[in-house]
């Protein structure tokens, strides 16, 4: 009986020091690992001085499609920050020859990202109110929204647009926007 309990502590102590081994020699790897994921993080979208280009899409002259147009923002500490500054960007509409797809008077009223990587975007009710309406209209102003943030942002993988502060079934009547969006690529020419 006593043989088998100094066998058996012999086991648990053999046990616990290749526990131990194994998350100490281990630790290199996982140090590597992580600087590797920085260093491709920095590669993807944002250079050495803080910068980032962003690419906001605007519709075309004909309101067919989605068009990128390119911007140099600086990289904010917090991803909520950053998407604020794209949205931001987006409401203030386009610097070159495209056309804005949200009302310009329509304010952002606040911006969360969840850790699911949903982007929540609440914004004044003039950006329903004021949307000239059409499908086709409704549909560039919402994946205008969602493909600026998810394309740009790897935090987010969907975004949910809410209307002074409440969920709303449409924008002009057409797309349902009680569910989260994913980005729509078969829009952007």
């Amino acid at each position: 009986m006593i043989l088998k309990r100094r066998l058996f502590c012999s086991m648990l102590v053999i046990i616990a020091i290749t526990m131990v081994c194994m998350v100490l020699f281990n630790q290199p790897m996982r140090l590597l690992a992580l600087a590797q994921t920085d260093k491709n993080e920095s590669v993807a979208g944002t250079d050495t001085s803080g910068k980032s280009v962003v690419h906001l899409y605007f519709s075309d002259k004909e309101s067919s499609f989605l068009t990128a147009e390119e911007r140099i923002f600086l990289h904010a500490d917090r991803p909520v920050d950053f998407a604020k500054t794209i949205i931001e960007a987006l409401i203030e509409g386009p610097r070159k020859d495209l056309v804005r797809t949200i009302p310009d008077k329509t304010i952002l009223r606040a911006l969360y990202i969840t850790q699911e990587g949903i982007a929540f975007v609440d914004f004044s009710d003039t950006i329903k109110d004021d949307h000239p309406g059409g499908v086709r209209l409704e549909q560039l102003a919402i994946f205008s929204i969602v493909n600026s943030l998810v394309l740009n942002m790897s935090q987010v993988d969907a975004v949910k647009i809410l209307i002074n502060g409440s969920e709303s079934t449409t924008l002009a009547g057409h797309l349902d926007l009680r569910f989260p969006f994913k980005a729509n690529m078969l829009l952007i020419r």
